[in-house]
C-alpha cells in the first residue's frame, strides 16, 4: 500500500530501529513515534502517550489520521492495546491481547506448544514452595526457573544453586521450572498475519551482562546475524516445526495471532526446542535484522496487519552481516545511573555504523544524557560479520558516558567460523 502514514508505539532501541527501517520505505509517507526518545525525534514527530492505555494508544492514532500502528514492546500488547486499535478501525501490527499470552504466561505457551506438537523442554507449572521443589528434584540441575509473567527479559534464573532457584521462584507468585536444554541458542522471528509466516533470518544475542557469558542475565547485550554456523534449512525446519503450527494452533483456538511472533530457540543435540516465545521484536536483535532487511517494512507490516501477506513475496536480505553491541550504563542490570551526558554519537556514526537509542533523554540544556540500563546499539554492517564488528567496536568506542560499558566479545567466536 502507498500513503501509509505510522505510528510506531514505545521509547527503546527496538522502536528506533523500526522507525528507522519505515522512513526508509518510499510508501511511508508520515512517521510518528510514541513517546520515542531523542533518536526517533530526528527521523519521526514524537508524542507522549501512556502505552498502557488503549484508549490513549487509539485516540493518538486516531487524531493523527494513521493508517498502520505498530505496537513494539510486549506490556501494552498484553494490556490489549492492538485490540483497542483494531476496535478504532486502525491497521495494527501486534497480536491481540488473548494472543499475546503466548508470552505473557509461560504455562499458556507450554499449553499451545503441546497441543500443536511443538518441540520443547518439559516443564512444571508451580505455584508453591513444595511444587517448586519437586520440580527442581524431577529434572535436575542445572535448575531453569522462569517467572510465569512478563519479565523483560530478567525472569529466568539457571542456576546450579537449588536454593538460589527456590529464592527466585519465592520471589515470583507463580514460575515454570524446566529441564534444562543444552545447545547455542537461536533467535528466530516470524511475521504472520494469523494464517500465513513469513519468517526472518535468525540472529543471535548476549544475555548475560559480561564477557564470556558471565554475570546476570539483562535485557540482551548484542546480538549479530547471520549465523555462519547454523544449519542450512534452519530457518525452513523452525517455520515448519515451530512457527507453522503455533500459529495455526492460535488460529483453531479462535485467538489468531497477527504481528511477530518471536521463538527463541536452543539447538540441542536431540534437535531444535522452543526455550520460549515472545509476541514482538526482540530487543536486541531487531537492530541488525532491519539493518540488513532490504524487504520495504512498512508495506510488509501493512499485509500482516490487514490479512494479506500471502500476497507478499519472499523476504528479500542485503548480502553481509550486521553486529549490535548496547551500551549500557553504569549500574545495569541492576540499579543503572541516570543523568549523565552522552557525547561522540556523531563521530561513532561516521564511519557508516548505525547508533540506535534506547535509554536517553533530553536534559534542561538539551544535551542528550542516560535515561535507562541499555542506553544505546551500535549497529555495524559488513561483507562479513568480522568486518562488521570491527565497524560496530570502533564506532562504539568513540562515544562517551560515564561509567558505561559494553561486552567486547559479542559475535567474537562466530566471526572466526570458517564460511563454506
Amino acid at each position: 500500500m502507498a500513503n501509509l502514514r505510522v505510528l510506531v508505539i514505545g521509547s527503546g532501541g527496538r522502536e528506533h530501529a523500526l522507525a528507522l527501517a519505515l522512513s526508509r520505505d518510499p510508501a511511508v509517507v508520515e512517521l510518528h513515534v510514541a513517546p520515542g526518545n531523542p533518536g526517533t525525534a530526528v527521523i519521526a514527530t514524537n508524542h507522549p502517550v501512556d502505552v498502557l492505555s488503549g484508549e490513549a494508544v487509539a485516540g493518538l492514532a486516531s487524531a493523527l489520521g494513521v493508517n498502520l500502528v505498530v505496537v513494539g514492546p510486549e506490556a501494552p500488547l498484553v494490556a490489549g492495546v492492538a485490540d483497542a486499535v483494531r476496535a478504532a478501525g486502525i491497521a495494527c501490527f501486534g497480536p491481540s491481547a488473548e494472543a499475546a499470552r503466548i508470552e505473557g504466561s509461560k504455562a499458556f505457551a507450554k499449553d499451545v506448544m503441546a497441543a500443536a506438537g511443538v518441540p520443547t523442554a518439559r516443564a512444571r507449572a508451580c505455584s508453591t514452595r513444595a511444587q517448586v521443589a519437586a520440580a527442581l528434584d524431577e529434572f535436575g540441575p542445572p535448575y531453569v526457573v522462569k517467572d510465569d509473567g512478563l519479565a523483560a527479559g530478567k525472569g529466568v534464573v539457571v542456576t546450579g544453586d537449588r536454593e538460589a532457584a527456590i529464592a527466585h521462584a519465592a520471589s515470583c507468585r507463580r514460575v515454570v521450572v524446566e529441564e534444562f536444554l543444552d545447545g547455542p541458542e537461536v533467535s528466530l522471528f516470524g511475521i504472520t498475519d494469523g494464517v500465513t509466516v513469513r519468517a526472518m533470518q535468525p540472529a543471535q544475542d548476549f544475555k548475560r551482562v559480561g564477557d564470556g557469558d558471565t554475570g546476570p542475565n539483562t535485557g540482551g547485550m548484542g546480538s549479530y546475524t547471520p549465523l555462519p554456523w547454523a544449519q542450512d534449512d534452519l530457518v525452513d525446519e523452525v517455520t515448519r516445526t515451530v512457527l507453522q503450527p503455533t500459529v495455526d494452533e492460535l488460529a483453531r483456538r479462535g485467538t489468531p495471532f497477527g504481528g511477530l511472533l518471536y521463538a527463541g530457540l536452543a539447538l540441542t543435540q536431540a534437535g531444535i526446542r522452543v526455550v520460549e516465545f515472545n509476541a514482538r521484536f526482540g530487543d536486541p536483535e531487531t537492530q541488525p535484522l532491519l539493518a540488513r532487511l532490504a524487504t520495504p517494512l512498512g508495506g510488509l507490516l501493512y499485509a500482516a496487519a490487514t490479512g494479506d501477506l500471502a500476497s507478499q513475496p519472499e523476504l528479500e536480505w542485503g548480502s553481509g552481516a550486521a553486529v549490535a553491541v548496547v551500551l549500557a550504563a553504569e549500574g545495569y542490570p541492576g540499579a543503572p545511573a541516570k543523568g549523565d551526558v552522552i557525547t561522540g554519537l556523531d563521530q561513532a556514526a561516521s564511519n557508516g555504523s548505525l547508533v540506535l537509542q534506547a535509554g536517553t533523554a533530553l536534559d534542561a540544556q538539551g544535551r542528550l544524557i542516560s535515561a535507562g540500563g541499555r542506553v544505546l546499539a551500535v549497529v555495524g554492517t559488513g561483507d562479513d560479520l568480522g568486518t562488521a564488528r570491527r565497524q560496530a567496536y570502533e564506532a562504539i568506542a568513540a562515544i562517551q558516558l560515564p561509567g558505561g560499558f559494553y561486552r567486547r566479545d559479542i559475535a567474537l567466536a562466530a566471526s572466526q567460523v570458517p564460511v563454506g
